[in-house]
């Protein structure tokens, strides 16, 4: 991106945060700024005046090694409030209406954040019998069908770190609460392409899962259907998975237009 000779005029200064900011988002896993600067060819302090500055505003954050960056809450923020413009949100929620028409359950729209799934969108079914889970609300990863969606697409060495280092909180008799029995469902999750929640973080609702994919094929969130257990079984949710899977399909295209 830079020119032959590294000049620090290459990239106009109105520009450099915003291009640092849309590498971090392309790479999708914490970068240390020399890593940033390979690809924008800035001079050293400027790189790091600039990392600096964006971790101060809140945009980035520093991993756990000290050196790396990610992507800060104020720059999570900003992404689902562009995912969430109206414009984008009308076609969106036309699919989700769709999809619930057809099916006759709620669907979820939600993205991953710090502490668990955020749900970004939902449509709630006309029975009168329904579980709310309010547009904003974040739901745990390790024991809901949209968590666990995203924990199976983690590389195998941060999902280790992440079963070391978190509490898997019992919310049902059902939850999955060690490491090696949940590592296992996350591997049965990757084979097939969807994920499943066995009264696992609610009694008596059921869901299932699937992923929404960027232009690169990685989760940029799930869509998910759940149900209470009085009108439907996991097996019965799971009849649905061709409709569930198109309609990710559809949100996936309009999203990267």
């Amino acid at each position: 991106m830079a020119d032959a000779s590294g000049s620090d005029k290459a990239i106009p200064t109105n520009l450099r945060l915003l291009l640092l900011l849309e590498e971090i988002a392309r790479v999708g896993v914490p970068m240390t700024p020399t890593a940033v600067n390979e690809e924008l060819g800035l001079p050293k302090p400027t790189i790091h005046r600039l990392f600096r500055r964006l971790e101060e505003e809140g945009f980035l954050q520093r991993d756990i090694d000290g050196r790396s960056y990610s992507a800060g809450q104020r720059l999570r923020k900003m992404s689902v409030n562009v995912l969430s413009s109206s414009r984008l949100r009308t076609v969106r929620l036309a699919v989700l209406n769709a999809l619930t028409e057809d099916v006759g359950e709620t669907c979820n729209l939600a993205t991953p954040d710090r502490e668990g799934m955020v749900y970004l969108d939902r449509v709630e079914t006309k029975w009168p019998l329904r579980i709310q889970f309010p547009v904003g609300t974040t739901v745990p990863f390790h024991c809901t069908a949209s968590g666990k969606m995203y924990l199976s697409t983690l590389a195998p060495h941060l999902l280790a770190k992440y079963l070391s280092a978190t509490a898997l909180d019992q919310h049902t008799p059902m939850t999955l609460t060690d490491p090696q029995a949940l590592q296992q469902e996350l591997e049965l999750t990757r084979q097939q392409g969807f994920s499943t929640d066995a009264e696992e973080f609610m009694e008596g609702m059921v869901a299932i899962a699937v992923p929404v994919h960027d232009d690169l094929g990685r989760l940029m969130s799930t869509l998910s259907l759940h149900a209470p257990t009085q009108r439907i079984t996991l097996t019965g949710l799971q009849n649905h998975l061709d409709r569930l899977k198109a309609a990710a399909a559809d949100l996936s295209e309009l999203m990267l237009r």
